[in-house]
């Protein structure tokens, strides 16, 4: 069967995103991106630097992969295409990922500026996926705007608390008829399958992976977990019940 991910139009046969921040060699993110099997990766435009051969990190990013910038830094809507469009002229592509953060204590997405961005980039020609603070209107007001997929988070980017937001992007998985992609929060594999299983279309996982003792090997498990957790939505999980029923009837063994 061809589950593979579709984004306008485009099949990508991994549903785990990596993003490129935190590492602390560079030199890791080809093994751990071969070792996740991720196809979509993730670049802050502001890493960017063409006219560097050690500083330019998209170097370290396979040919096969889709790169995606991210407009990280961008405090408004106006900062947000200006970084977008700079991204596209430098050769980066049409995707991108919308990130409008105003908020420097909690880092949490201004999902009315992040659509505003939307709506503009979109009548641009981008491929947009914002990332965005988990609300089912916002997200339909985003996807009526063009927007290619939403990105609610599952907890504070950088946290690794886990998928906190769980009642509500599962609401948004339902509803909505683009991916929701889960981004930032996620810490342990488990949690990403958690995603997964609650119906999300893929997980984006960055600090979680670079921050790890092993980058490497946390990149592959995050890998076998997204895969794990699709695999068990597919399924169909059991009902959940209240009281205990035994799996083998108790009848006819006892007189």
């Amino acid at each position: 069967m061809n589950d593979n991910l579709t984004i306008n139009g485009i099949e990508i046969d991994s549903r785990l995103f990596l993003g490129t921040g935190k590492f602390g060699d560079d030199s890791l993110i080809p093994e751990c991106i071969k070792e996740s099997g991720a196809r979509i990766v993730t670049v802050a435009m502001r890493r960017v630097d063409f006219n560097s051969d050690t500083d330019n990190i998209t170097k370290h990013i396979p040919k096969d992969c889709i790169l995606m910038p991210n407009t990280h830094g961008a405090r408004n809507a106006d900062e947000a295409v200006r970084i977008a469009r700079l991204g596209r002229a430098a050769g980066c592509g049409d995707w991108v990922k919308i990130e409008v953060i105003s908020d420097n204590k909690y880092l949490l997405p201004d999902n009315d500026e992040t659509l505003k961005a939307t709506e503009i980039l979109v009548k641009d020609g981008f491929i947009v996926m914002p990332y965005m603070t988990p609300d089912l209107y916002a997200a339909r007001r985003m996807r009526d705007a063009g927007a290619a997929s939403v990105m609610p988070f599952g907890a504070p980017i950088g946290t690794n608390k886990g998928f906190k937001t769980r009642e509500v992007v599962e609401i948004m998985c339902n509803e909505l008829d683009i991916p929701v992609v889960v981004d930032a929060g996620i810490g342990k594999p488990s949690e990403a399958a958690e995603c997964m299983e609650a119906g999300a279309a893929a997980v984006l996982v960055n600090t979680a992976i670079a921050t790890a003792s092993d980058p490497v090997l946390m990149a592959k498990a995050f890998g076998e977990a997204v895969r794990a957790g699709r695999n068990a939505y597919l399924a169909g999980p059991g009902a959940v019940k209240n009281t205990a029923e035994g799996s083998t009837p108790l009848t006819g063994f006892l007189r």
